[in-house]
């Protein structure tokens, strides 16, 4: 049965499929707004109200509730933009008069620094990985998973990736001559990122114990029997976290976020410049990039204890 037209989901859907259209949204943002639009809608119906008559006080209401309910400032930000970019939205198309969410301010925030893992921390993941997947004495589909962590792993402190860039990798990424692959990133905007040999070679060891388990007809780099065909994002952040046990580290100390931050911030202590990180991420705002500038300050703080002539031996 189709839905009212000024229903709340009925109007919600309208402006997802407009992210989706006009903005280019790609399914992960989809949900997440889906996801923080459902919640305030239903605290709307506690209130017996709805987004046609919703006025500032509820929001304001609303976002107190958050408060209480323990949501950290960054979190109630990130809803309150959602509700604002809704009634935005709703008034722009004429289904509101007014935009009751246009004068509210959300909780001040400062940007958080990313969590980073040190060379030897990776390295010591990365060794961890490589054993479990040259562990003769494992079963065949043992080795194979442990084979898929550790190209996983290679991959995304090779390019920094996306989580979502790197699970949905197509097959074709793993040809033995590949030096660059083209990754579809957020707004379905593509760049070329390059290879290194550590990565093109943990490719090559996953895809021949693929072929063994006669799973070498799928379109993706990891398929997997779930609705999207590919491994999920989650079953990935799942095994890096016991993997970091066994390699010594707290689960709590490893992501795979944390492991493209390793990788910006580990090119840019190695004299890459911030432009070129900001290709490479995918980030098409050099103000997202920046907030790796604590690593350039560092570094030039080391640069001139090191070489300026002045500095006390």
């Amino acid at each position: 049965m189709a839905r009212p037209a000024h229903s709340d989901q009925a109007l919600v859907d309208l402006f997802l499929d407009m992210l989706a259209a006009e903005r280019g949204a790609g399914d992960n943002t989809l949900s997440a707004y889906r996801h923080d639009l459902a919640d305030f809608c239903d605290a709307l119906r506690a209130r017996k109200t709805t987004l046609a008559n919703v006025a500032t006080g509820h929001i304001r209401d609303y976002l107190t509730t958050l408060n209480e309910r323990g949501f950290a400032p960054t979190s109630v930000a990130r809803k309150l933009s959602a509700i604002r970019q809704l009634f935005r939205f709703l008034y722009a198309e004429g289904r509101r008069r007014d935009d009751p969410a246009a004068i509210l301010q959300g909780p001040k925030r400062g940007r958080a620094l990313p969590n980073v893992l040190s060379v030897k921390q990776v390295d010591g993941l990365l060794a961890a990985a490589r054993d479990a997947s040259q562990n003769e004495s494992s079963s065949t589909a043992e080795r194979l998973r442990a084979a898929r962590l550790h190209c996983l792993l290679e991959l995304i402190y090779a390019t920094g990736l996306r989580v979502s860039e790197l699970v949905a990798l197509p097959a074709s990424a793993a040809r033995k001559d590949q030096r660059m692959i083209v990754v579809r990133g957020k707004g379905d905007k593509e760049r070329m990122v390059p290879l290194n040999d550590a990565a093109r070679q943990a490719m090559a060891d996953f895809l021949s114990l693929r072929k063994q388990a006669r799973l070498d007809d799928s379109k993706w780099l990891f398929p997997s029997f779930g609705e999207s065909g590919h491994l999920s994002r989650q079953h990935f952040a799942r095994e890096l976290k016991a993997l970091a046990v066994a390699a010594g580290l707290r689960a709590d100390q490893v992501s795979p976020h944390v492991l493209r931050h390793a990788f910006a911030s580990h090119l840019l202590q190695n004299g890459a410049d911030l432009r070129v990180v900001q290709t490479l991420l995918g980030h098409s705002d050099i103000s997202t990039t920046q907030i790796y500038t604590h690593v350039l300050e560092e570094r030039l703080k080391s640069l001139v204890r090191d070489l300026h002539p002045l500095t006390d031996e």
